[in-house]
């Protein structure tokens, strides 16, 4: 029995029928970007794939596939014995590399003369890159988007959990991102993942959306850290009808201690933070909110933060960002607590309206 060829893009639309992903790329190459639910069944480790592309430029591709071929047959061996042995013959698994070539080729062979039905994608990860990014454009284009505004603090984060709870359809792309989006939202010991990664779980989250529901999600900026919305994605946002969330100062204050209670326990990593303000607000501002959190005064750090860094520029960018803001509905959120219920008279309103 020989492997099966598949294209991209069919691969993508019925990747929920494999009975396993195997991805046969080396672990870096895995740990920058992979399908959903694939594991990393590598036929070569990184340090192998690196010796065996030596010899091919020192000895040439006789050498080189000799050695190579040895190393595979080991690795594949060990990842049948490990992972596959419960396998049920009627399993169908899907397997990729870089492009489709020799490493996914030798597993996919294997695996195909044990007798599995396997599923080789043509062209390999690249071509399913391609075919993601294409059909990531038109999920968000169907997308029947309400976007959340709102200024800092006002937790508009806390309302998109609250509405996950109630069974909503939510993007959050903050949690896709491992960023709260500002300059003070890296989230402590938690690296962002790469954007061709981050590309990829919001395509896995819109492809289960139902098109006739709504998706609910934050209003975001072009960057969250260091990665960027898509196109395709933020162009549906700010096409999108918005709802307004309003939060008093000593909610937004209370909020924001407790979402960065982690980054306000640790006064020189938040003092880091700020530093990145004096471009934008000058010295003389940055070093008095630096003084601040060394006092421990978070509440007044807050407020200033939000009077002077956050706010200003918050309603001019929403009109000018948001084709939906101006007419856009307001609820509130008068404490820290009740967003379960706001979330429900939101549900509420939107099956109404």
């Amino acid at each position: 029995m020989n492997p099966h060829p598949i294209e991209a893009g069919e691969a993508l639309e019925s990747l929920d029928t494999f009975g396993a992903v195997l991805d046969a790329r080396s672990p870096g190459e895995f740990a920058l970007d992979h399908l959903p639910a694939a594991n990393n069944w590598a036929v070569l480790d990184d340090a192998e794939r690196a010796r065996v592309g030596l010899l091919y430029k020192q000895s040439g591709a006789f050498e080189a596939k000799r050695v190579g071929a040895a190393l595979v047959a080991h690795n594949i061996a060990v990842h049948l014995q490990r992972d596959a042995m419960h396998w049920p013959r009627t399993l169908e698994p899907l397997v990729y590399c870089w492009r489709g070539g020799q490493r996914s080729g030798a597993l996919a062979h294997v695996l195909a003369q044990v007798g599995w039905r396997v599923r080789l994608v043509h062209g390999g990860y690249k071509a399913l890159r391609a075919a993601l990014v294409l059909q990531l454009a038109h999920h968000a284009q169907r997308a029947r988007m309400v976007v959340l505004c709102g200024p800092t603090g006002c937790g508009k984060s806390r309302l998109l959990q609250a509405l996950a709870r109630a069974g909503a359809q939510v993007l959050d792309l903050e949690r896709l991102a491992a960023h709260r989006g500002s300059v003070l939202g890296a989230l402590p010991g938690v690296e962002q993942p790469s954007q061709k990664a981050f590309e990829t779980a919001i395509w896995d989250a819109l492809r289960g959306f139902d098109a006739q529901r709504t998706v609910w999600v934050e209003s975001e900026s072009r960057r969250i850290g260091r990665l960027q919305v898509p196109d395709p994605v933020l162009e549906r946002m700010r096409a999108a009808r918005c709802v307004r969330l309003y939060a008093g100062d000593a909610v937004r204050v209370r909020i924001l201690r407790e979402d960065y209670r982690a980054l306000s326990d640790d006064t020189a990593a938040l003092q880091q933070r700020l530093l990145a303000l004096r471009a934008l607000r000058g010295s003389a501002a940055v070093e008095r909110w630096c003084a601040l959190s060394a006092q421990g005064e978070l509440d007044t750090l807050i407020g200033e933060l939000l009077a002077q860094h956050y706010d200003p520029s918050y309603r001019s960018s929403m009109e000018r960002n948001f084709a939906g803001f101006a007419a856009a509905p307001t609820v509130e959120a008068a404490d820290a607590d009740g967003f379960d219920a706001l979330a429900a008279q939101l549900l509420r309103d939107d099956a109404v309206g």
